[in-house]
């Protein structure tokens, strides 16, 4: 596999950016460089002013040219007044456009993010920013830093920025709570990810080989591959001895799993077959049919 590339740079405006799966492209001020340069990728909430550091590889595109293809970033916040200005003026937070934005770079100069940080206070120095008004740029600060805060924790186990997106859109403020408690609900819940993907971000976190989370999860991906290969149900030593060759969790942990999915109406156990619950509705309701 080739190794990543990799690229730092200043963004120095977005030329697309699409809320929904945080496809975004911008436009890159590197040090060095007479031009700007074009990155594309999922970079959900960068903003003009932020200092980012990528990988991911240089793709020719038949009609736009040379860009940068990222596949993973991380970010800072900008620190000198410029930057920061052109970071603010861009909507980021609710109650700030270009106006408030030069008047509170005025005022603070490279303090400005540290003052909405730590002395939202002194924000109603600046003219037109009143008492509401500030409670409502702190509001708006918190619910992006959360954001912040949440993806680079994702990313920070290995989950690309594309899945990250699609996990803070499914939990929101409780991503981080969630995927440290028990990162095999990734592979219930996102589309994409998988009992492998899971297992390797619950192993990067700290999760331990026999935890009931881990067993539960190994279970269910195995009944999958199972119904892959055409079989409705699994008859449970079979299913057992399955996930063993797969996964390898004690055959005592796996029985305790089987019976907590079933107790919670994940998978259900007719005498010794073992059906995942929405492959055994389909089968029912056809016969029912019939």
């Amino acid at each position: 596999m080739t190794p990543a590339e990799k690229l730092q740079g200043e963004v120095d405006r977005l030329v697309y950016s699409a809320d929904e799966t945080g496809y975004t492209i911008c436009r890159l001020r590197v040090p060095g460089e007479h031009d700007l340069l074009t990155v594309v990728g999922s970079l959900p909430g960068i903003q003009p002013g932020e200092k980012l550091s990528l990988e991911g590889r240089w793709v020719n595109h038949p009609k736009f040219g040379l860009q940068f293809q990222a596949s993973r970033y991380t970010s800072q916040v900008p620190a000198t007044a410029n930057a920061i200005k052109r970071y603010l003026s861009s909507n980021l937070v609710k109650g700030i456009g270009p106006v408030m934005a030069g008047r509170l770079v005025e005022r603070f100069g490279d303090n400005t993010l540290e003052v909405i940080e730590q002395s939202p206070q002194r924000l109603s120095e600046v003219s037109g920013i009143g008492p509401g008004r500030v409670k409502s740029i702190q509001r708006a600060w918190e619910a992006q830093k959360e954001v912040r805060e949440v993806m680079l924790f994702l990313q920070g186990h290995g989950v690309s920025s594309a899945y990250a997106t699609r996990i803070y859109r499914a939990y929101g403020q409780d991503s981080m709570a969630i995927v440290k408690e028990n990162p095999y609900r990734l592979a219930q819940d996102i589309r994409g990810i998988g009992f492998k993907t899971a297992d390797r971000i619950a192993q990067d976190i700290g999760i331990a080989f026999d935890s009931p989370y881990r067993a539960q999860a190994a279970l269910e991906y195995t009944l999958s591959e199972i119904a892959d290969e055409g079989n409705v149900f699994s008859p449970l030593e079979e299913l057992i001895e399955g996930c063993i060759q797969r996964v390898e969790i004690p055959q005592e942990l796996l029985l305790q799993a089987a019976q907590s999915l079933h107790a919670e109406g994940r998978i259900l156990i007719e005498e010794e077959a073992v059906y995942l619950s929405s492959l055994y509705q389909a089968e029912r309701g056809t016969a029912d049919a019939l």
